[in-house]
């Protein structure tokens, strides 16, 4: 795998069971298209990324874990952490925590609208 580091997060897979409605939801919470990719072995929506180093991925078919029992994905969103918790609510999410300030930023904690646990991070 070249230079990659180990035990470094590379990509992450999100569940979803219904891709239209997932498409929607994390387009509008990160301001951007997602865009679908036909070419593994299940159909894919990209999340947007950064620079090419960053971690990304994508929405997949599939079965989300349990609410509460899966793992939580942190996505990083450009609007301030209140713009945020709008959008996660204007495109059918739950926002389930207030903001926390931590050194490097703040977050909170939310599900998407296929059960899926979020934490949504600005700098």
């Amino acid at each position: 795998m070249g230079n990659m580091q180990s035990n470094g997060v590379v990509w992450i897979e999100i569940p979803v069971t219904n891709m239209d409605r997932a498409k929607a939801f994390y387009g509008k919470l990160l301001d951007a298209p997602l865009t679908d990719h036909e070419g593994g072995p299940n159909p894919m929506a990209m999340l947007p990324n950064g620079p090419q180093s960053a971690v990304s991925g994508h929405l997949y078919p599939g079965t989300p874990a349990v609410r509460g029992r899966g793992p939580t994905v942190h996505l990083a969103v450009s609007a301030d952490a209140e713009s945020a918790m709008d959008r996660i609510a204007e495109g059918g999410g739950e926002v389930i925590s207030p903001v926390i300030s931590i050194p490097s930023g703040s977050f909170f904690y939310a599900i998407d609208t296929e059960g899926n646990s979020l934490g949504v991070f600005h700098a």
